[in-house]
């Protein structure tokens, strides 16, 4: 059987009890509708640094 592995990316700022949440949620939705074991679902979850990131051309973190 396939290990699945999912990656997220996102902003920091959360708490770890939210991130936590997020992974999770995330096992249980693969191993849902993958059919896989939860032993074999792996999430790779990255915080981005608001001051590494822009949009329209603007840091994020200054709009913060």
């Amino acid at each position: 059987m396939q290990m699945p592995y999912v990656h997220i990316e996102l902003l920091e700022g959360r708490t770890d009890e939210q991130k936590q949440g997020l992974m999770r949620d995330v096992v249980d939705a693969v191993v849902k509708n993958a059919n896989v074991s939860k032993e074999s679902v792996h999430v790779i979850l990255n915080e981005i640094s608001k001051q590494h990131l822009t949009k329209n051309g603007e840091f994020i973190g200054e709009k913060a």
